[in-house]
This record gives C-alpha cells, sequence and structure tokens, in this order.
C-alpha cells in the first residue's frame, strides 16, 4: 500500500526544513519515497515544483514514479508527466475517483494550497509512522493523507501505460 501524504505550510521557509527532514528520514530509512515533490504558489497563484535527484532512489518503480508524476500534474496543473494526454486525463481522473484520490480529497489539497503557500508532496510505499509524525512535528503544517492499495497503484499504472 502506498501513501499520498501532502503537508501544507503558510511558511516557505518551513516547507523547505520540512522537505530536507523528509530527505533525511529516508537516508535514515524511516519512510521508502516514490516520490517527493516540493510546491510553492507565489502571490500571483504561480505553481512551482521541486522534486530531488531520483537517481539515487533505489526500488523507485516506474509505475510509481508515474502515478506519481500524474498526481502532481493532476494537483497541482503541471504538465510532468507527457503520457498523460487528452482523453487520458478524463480516464484517469474516473480511476483516482474509484481510489483515496477523489474529488473531495483533490479539492481540499487545492484550498490547502491557496496563492502564497507552499507543501510538501510524499509518496511513500513504507512508512514508519510514529517516527516519522515525530521529526515533523516542529514543522507545524495542515496534513492531507490519503492511502492507495497495491492493486489501485497497479491500475492507475496501467491507465498511465502508452498505447503502442
Amino acid at each position: 500500500m502506498a501513501d499520498l501524504i501532502i503537508l501544507s505550510y503558510q511558511d516557505e521557509a518551513k516547507a523547505e526544513a520540512a522537505f530536507e527532514a523528509v530527505q533525511s528520514l529516508e537516508r535514515d530509512l524511516i519512510i521508502e519515497l516514490a516520490g517527493l515533490a516540493l510546491v510553492h504558489v507565489d502571490d500571483k497563484g504561480k505553481t512551482r515544483v521541486e522534486m530531488p535527484d531520483q537517481g539515487n532512489r533505489v526500488g523507485l518503480a516506474a509505475a510509481s514514479g508515474a502515478v506519481f508524476g500524474a498526481l502532481i500534474g493532476l494537483f497541482f496543473f503541471v504538465p510532468l508527466v507527457g503520457l498523460v494526454v487528452g482523453g487520458a486525463i478524463g480516464a484517469l481522473v474516473a480511476r483516482l475517483d474509484k481510489t483515496g484520490v477523489n474529488a473531495a480529497f483533490r479539492d481540499r489539497v487545492k484550498s490547502e494550497l491557496a496563492r502564497g503557500r507552499s507543501a510538501v508532496v510524499i509518496y511513500a510505499t513504507k512508512l514508519t509512522q510514529d517516527k516519522f509524525a515525530d521529526a515533523l512535528a516542529p514543522f507545524g503544517g495542515t496534513v492531507v493523507q490519503t492511502s492507495l492499495s497495491d492493486d489501485e497503484e497497479r491500475e492507475l499504472a496501467h491507465d498511465l501505460t502508452p498505447v503502442a
């Protein structure tokens, strides 16, 4: 099961510190990441997404990476994944509605990321929840979370596979 966790912050510096802390938790094996992003929405509503180099990530499945990229694109209207085009977006949204990433979840994410706010977006395949929570507690923030079963993640990854 994969967890999609979004931590929303009013303070960009706290979001950046939390982002760094998540990377440290990965090195300490407290969390296993399939994706991580830092999202900033400036005062004009322009979205900027930063992602760490994923080349050193052991076990980063292509399917999980594709799902994470598509979720970032759908939530923040950032075209990170070239696979999602045209009618495929509608199919993906329909599939997401069958999982925990439904319209209400997407609306909550959008409301948490209003102008001038930042967020850390975490897609974790394994998580030691108590240690993770303790390590990120000093940064505060608002937590928006959902979980995808292994089957749901595979189905989403299948929907993102281009047809030859």
